[in-house]
């Protein structure tokens, strides 16, 4: 859902996340625990895998693979559960180390704010214990509020941040990525004032009956101030914020992680990572099409990693979010924001039709894959029209098209997708983080029971993916996970009981039907001799506990072609 957010690091200085790793020897032999292969339409298990050489080597019974060699170093599993390492089907890699630096505006469970004076009480300690930050970079920042878990059910505005400060600018993210609220000297040094115009695809809204700013931004109105910020960056600090952010991952098991809606600095911070041989894990970068089309035609998109990195495709983004009301719907929202009419329907990231249909054909004719935000059914049906003309034009042999969220597909639009072989890349976390305010506010309660269709899909027989969008939600494989299988919001609620899937079907989401995603399902995604050694080990099987449980899955280690990333 994000823009690459890298000014961030402009405020928050050079934390540096180690993430070098531990080699183990030559030839490895995991025995003794649930191993799944991940192979199949049902689960099936191994004795044994042999690593050799970053690679795995044989999987099979615990004996077979003793007669191919004895020498190799045995690690007992104890128990625990071996997988394919997790694959990041979509988020924005670099932003999620701005999680674990700025300020934590997250409500709980993964963080401590419930209001707008708990919102300013942690921006003042983060102020507090930053000092030598803020009076640096002048800037305080905090990621990850949200009005629908806010106690006043609104955003902060600019008067609520100069609580905060009045000398420094204050800038908040909304959890969405796509709205932020700005104090009042923050406002000034963006050139906002009364006399400004709203841009095309967003949206500064205004004190009552004036048309003063009131400090909250929408979509564009954010980006564009954002954009000019990020000039101000460096190679180094972008590096050190890269690589808190693929801390931030590996925790969770993640081997393979995503840039979407990349700018070129994102990328060439993380191909500098890479030839400098500190790039642990896979990089997969989506650059912007429309702001960053000369990079892309520049660069071209591979299909293999180099040191870790490959330009993989191309991000286009058509709409805003469904929790902050500015995904684009066919039908009016339950409840419109304030100063909307109530036949408020969201609205479009790029008004020309024309425009959306040019990029998509420019996709197409050069065979870029594609990964379009579509959360509303409107921004959806837009793409599917686009990829329609295209596909006519070019061919669709093969390209692995991606809608991604694809939250309020219809079913008529999930017939339209496999016809035209878009996979839909889901965000059923959703259902946990905004089901309750999807249902009462924003949807209603028939499409809100609808989001992120998964069993739908799977009964027309498509795959689908399923993803965190980091760092909108944490980069947590097991929420996913406990997502996708339960659908149980905050309150209790089961938001669309029809669409849950099977805990197996729900692993293969973040594995082998993401590697497929990817072009990779040759190298990952399942347990199979000649493919990558990229696992994770987890403390509970997944398949063997109760649904409600699997959230409480522990990570105990990550490894990428059989060096050990992460340790618990």
């Amino acid at each position: 859902m994000l823009l690459s957010l890298p000014i961030v690091i402009s405020f928050v200085g050079c934390t540096a996340a180690t993430t070098q790793p531990s080699a183990l020897p030559k030839t490895q032999l995991y025995f003794n625990g649930d191993i799944i292969t991940m192979v199949g339409e049902q689960p099936q298990y191994a004795q044994a895998i042999l690593v050799e050489n970053g690679k795995i080597l044989f999987v099979g019974s615990l004996d077979d693979a003793k007669k191919i060699t004895s020498n190799s170093q045995k690690i007992d599993l104890h128990g625990k559960t071996l997988l394919p390492g997790f694959i990041d089907a979509h988020g924005h890699a670099f932003n999620s180390g701005i999680q674990a630096i700025g300020a934590n505006l997250l409500a709980p469970p993964d963080g401590k704010v419930t209001d707008i004076p708990s919102l300013i009480r942690t921006l003042d300690q983060w102020e507090e214990d930053k000092k030598n930050i803020v009076g640096k970079y002048q800037w305080i920042v905090g990621f990850g509020y949200d009005d629908a878990q806010l106690k006043e059910h609104r955003h902060p505005t600019a008067d609520d941040l100069d609580k905060v400060s009045t000398e420094h600018p204050v800038l908040v993210i909304h959890q969405s990525g796509h709205l932020a609220a700005m104090n009042h000297k923050a406002l000034e040094l963006a050139w906002y004032n009364e006399k400004s115009q709203d841009p095309a695809g967003g949206k500064i809204r205004r004190e009552p009956n004036s048309e003063k700013p009131n400090g909250v931004l929408e979509e564009m109105a954010f980006f564009i101030p954002l954009m000019k910020m990020m000039s101000k960056l460096d190679q180094q600090a972008n590096e050190q914020i890269a690589l808190a952010g693929v801390k931030s991952y590996l925790r969770f098991g993640f081997t393979t992680l995503q840039e979407g809606r990349a700018t070129k600095e994102a990328c060439d911070t993380w191909k500098a990572l890479g030839e400098q041989k500190r790039l642990v894990v896979d990089v997969a970068c989506y650059p912007d099409i429309q702001a960053q089309l000369p990079y892309i035609e520049t660069v071209g998109v591979q299909r293999d990693y180099t040191n870790h990195f490959r330009v993989a495709g191309v991000k286009l983004s058509l709409d805003g979010s469904p929790q902050g009301r500015t995904a684009w719907l066919t039908q009016p929202y339950k409840q419109p924001p304030e100063g909307q009419q109530n036949n408020y329907v969201g609205y479009p990231a790029i008004p020309d039709e024309k425009n959306v249909e040019q990029l998509v054909e420019t996709a197409y004719k050069n065979h870029w894959q594609i990964l379009a935000h579509t959360n509303g059914d409107a921004a959806l049906e837009e793409y599917l029209n686009a990829v329609s003309k295209a596909a006519d034009k070019y061919g669709n042999d093969d390209r692995r098209t991606v809608a991604i969220h694809a939250q309020t597909a219809r079913y008529d639009q999930l017939d339209r997708m496999k016809a035209l072989k878009i996979i839909p890349s889901f965000f059923a976390m959703h259902t946990y983080y905004w089901g309750d305010w999807h249902r009462d506010v924003t949807l209603g309660k028939e499409r809100a029971y609808r989001i992120s269709p998964g069993q739908t899909a799977l009964n027309k027989g498509m795959i689908f993916t399923q993803h965190h969008d980091a760092p909108v939600a944490l980069p947590n494989s097991l929420m996913i996970l406990y997502a996708t299988v339960n659908r149980v919001s905050r309150s209790g609620d089961v938001i669309g009981p029809n669409e849950r899937v099977s805990p197996y079907n729900a692993l293969r989401s973040i594995t082998s039907w993401a590697a497929y995603q990817y072009f990779e399902e040759d190298t990952k995604g399942t347990l199979e001799k000649g493919k990558l050694a990229d696992f994770v080990i987890l403390d509970q099987n997944p398949l063997k506990i109760e649904p409600l449980q699997i959230k409480d899955i522990k990570v105990i280690q990550t490894i990428k072609e059989g060096n050990t990333v992460y340790m618990e």
